[in-house]
């Protein structure tokens, strides 16, 4: 069904990219939503990598959404009316995102999750906002949140929650103060260097060094050889989980011995797969979701997820899966709103999540917190903090 599914994606974005922009799709923002039937299949629409880099993302965000759309029309859909669920590929690329929201708008589709890459989510948002179609992304930066967009959710916290959660751990906790950062200069790690330097700030602390590198690179031996010339207590990461585990791979092969600190993203297999186990012990993630093992919630999704794809769920599916149920339960209440209706239900629906209860403020952030695992054995463990 994936592989199917996956045909399909680079099908389409190879078709947005041959017809080129704005010839066979509406002008941008053209569409008032104004093609979105009453009757028939609600359409939905998930656009993530789908291919490249960061496909993980993109086969996880899926997996999510998909799960949660087959068990609401198992149940009969909405309000009568079954969910159409397709998904689009972005390649992590913001041209071909921007080029994909005009054409979901075109065809229709009422609201988007994804994309889980922060310059996608920022450049699709001016069109989604015109076009008036609500997306939840699970894309962090806090540029995301500048964009002011109503029609615009996070399905997670920004940055600025996962970093200060961080901080409080390594400074305030463990009294830890030395820390050399390395980040990507793409919106992502623009978002995770500025909130975590912010948080330092906060408490009088400068990086002892301050690396930036770039989104597509793979040797990271002179920015290391850098680090390492400073001997931090902490390497604090600011990357996707690819290009994270390369990071801490590498990192370790020179000597150096740091606690690796980060985000999410390596919390992630991927990351654990790509820098080593050996390499990733001891690593400090701030996450919304470290275990599928602490609600009776999380333990049905992630039978549930088992039982349809054969792999462990994780922090990204679950987003998935929860921003996916907040839309479903909006049109259900707002009686399969779309447009502002359903972005206003959307802001009005307090749902209890995977990653926490959603209470969604002005800026379109739902969740407000994370916590603190240390990947133990190769695993993610839940950390006591105060």
């Amino acid at each position: 069904m994936i592989r199917f599914r996956r045909g399909r994606v680079v099908a389409s974005a190879l078709a947005v990219l041959a017809v080129g922009v704005g010839s066979a799709c509406s002008a941008p923002g053209s569409s008032s939503n104004t093609n979105a039937s009453t009757t028939g299949p609600i359409k939905m629409a998930v656009v993530d990598a789908q291919s490249g880099q960061l496909s993980s993302l993109g086969a996880w965000e899926y997996k999510g959404a998909k799960l949660a759309v087959d068990q609401w029309n198992a149940k009969g859909g909405v309000n009568g009316r079954k969910i159409q669920l397709d998904v689009f590929d972005d390649t992590g690329d913001p041209t071909i995102g921007t080029n994909l929201a005009r054409k979901i708008a075109s065809e229709g589709y009422v609201a988007m999750i994804g994309t889980a890459e922060s310059a996608v989510t920022v450049a699709m948002a001016p069109v989604l906002q015109q076009a008036k179609i609500p997306s939840i992304t699970s894309g962090q930066s806090p540029s995301i949140t500048a964009v002011k967009s109503p029609f615009q959710f996070l399905n997670g916290p920004t940055s600025t929650t996962y970093d200060e959660t961080l901080a409080k751990y390594l400074v305030d906790q463990k009294d830890l103060k030395s820390i050399a950062f390395i980040s990507n200069n793409g919106s992502y790690g623009k978002g995770e260097h500025d909130a975590f330097g912010k948080a330092l700030a906060d408490r009088g602390i400068k990086p002892v060094d301050d690396q930036v590198v770039t989104t597509d690179q793979k040797d990271f031996s002179a920015a290391l050889t850098s680090i390492r010339q400073k001997n931090p207590q902490v390497l604090f990461v600011g990357t996707e989980e690819v290009e994270a585990g390369l990071i801490v791979k590498q990192a370790r092969e020179l000597g150096l011995n740091a606690t690796v600190a980060g985000a999410a993203p390596m919390g992630t297999t991927v990351y654990l797969q790509t820098s080593g186990a050996a390499n990733a012990e001891g690593t400090v993630v701030s996450s919304p979701y470290l275990s599928n093992d602490t609600s009776d919630a999380s333990r049905s999704f992630a039978q549930a997820y088992k039982t349809a794809y054969n792999e462990d769920a994780e922090l990204h599916g679950a987003k998935s899966f929860d921003g996916t149920n907040i839309f479903l339960t909006a049109m259900k209440n707002s009686n399969a709103a779309t447009g502002q209706q359903l972005a206003d239900a959307i802001r009005a629906t307090k749902y209890p999540g995977l990653l926490g209860t959603f209470t969604f403020d002005q800026t379109g952030v739902g969740i407000h917190a994370t916590s603190i695992g240390v990947i133990t054995g190769g695993k993610l463990i839940a950390t006591a903090t105060s």
